[in-house]
């Protein structure tokens, strides 16, 4: 009863789930939404709990995770060391706002806090939540586990009927980390979509296979349950992404430049 999930209106790009555990001393998220705006309606929901937002946690350092962490301003936010770093830089509105141009008018302002607690091993972030480390959306992602409820919150490493984004993550290693999320908890939160287990679990990881296996070649990335997944346009960014650390090229790809407005 403690443990429930902020669901987003639709599943879409810029429109996240978030997490929320309540222990009494007060509140963990998971994740902060993409825009204060988002978050302050979340904030909002939460208030009849009597209690206060203790923890933030960030699956990622990506705007759809973080964007709205000005909103709780006073409570603890953890992330690994590269969410710290990536946190430290000024968002992007105008990258952000070709992202999610329904969002463009909250994304013009945006401000992020840093992170306050670096998590480098799994731990124990209040009474009942751990804190784990995994890569692939980054290469230092966390997801958190609320043991007696076999529930994980996989914030960024986990997308249901919604395309993955994965322009500065390993395909390969995203695919093992979820076999570690399936043996973390039964009932997976996805950060974009709905909530699912182990069956949504592996369609995600058949599609990170065929990403790999389209060589560069979104054309060659073949049928499967992605062909009906909202944000299609993240289907070139994934396998050129692919093809690139195939060739030891660690950049971002260039259809990710283009959807930035870069190139």
């Amino acid at each position: 009863p403690d443990v429930s999930v902020w669901a987003a209106d639709a599943a879409a790009p810029g429109r996240p789930n978030a997490g929320v555990v309540v222990d009494d001393d007060g509140i963990t998220l998971v994740d902060a939404l993409t825009t204060p705006a988002q978050a302050s309606e979340l904030a909002r929901a939460l208030e009849p709990t009597g209690r206060p937002i203790r923890r933030v946690v960030l699956t990622s350092s990506h705007a759809e995770y973080c964007g709205g962490t000005s909103t709780f301003a006073l409570a603890a936010v953890y992330g690994t060391a590269q969410i710290s770093a990536h946190l430290d830089l000024p968002p992007n509105p105008d990258g952000l706002s070709r992202l999610y141009p329904d969002l463009a008018a909250e994304l013009g302002e945006l401000t992020t806090r840093p992170v306050s607690h670096v998590i480098a091993e799994p731990a124990w972030i209040s009474p009942t939540a751990v804190a784990v480390p995994v890569s692939g959306e980054l290469a230092q992602n966390l997801v958190v586990q609320v043991p007696e409820a076999g529930v994980v919150f996989a914030g960024a490493l986990c997308s249901f009927g919604v395309t993955p984004l994965c322009f500065e993550g390993d395909l390969q290693a995203w695919h093992a980390a979820l076999d570690r999320v399936l043996e973390l908890g039964s009932v997976i939160v996805a950060g974009h979509g709905s909530v699912g287990g182990e069956a949504e679990v592996r369609t995600l990881q058949r599609y990170l296979e065929a990403c790999v296996d389209a060589a560069g070649d979104p054309g060659r990335l073949g049928e499967g349950p992605w062909t009906d997944w909202a944000a299609p346009a993240y289907h070139a960014v994934n396998v050129e992404r692919a093809a690139l650390l195939a060739r030891s090229e660690d950049r971002v790809p260039d259809t990710m430049l283009a959807l930035l407005g870069l190139t």
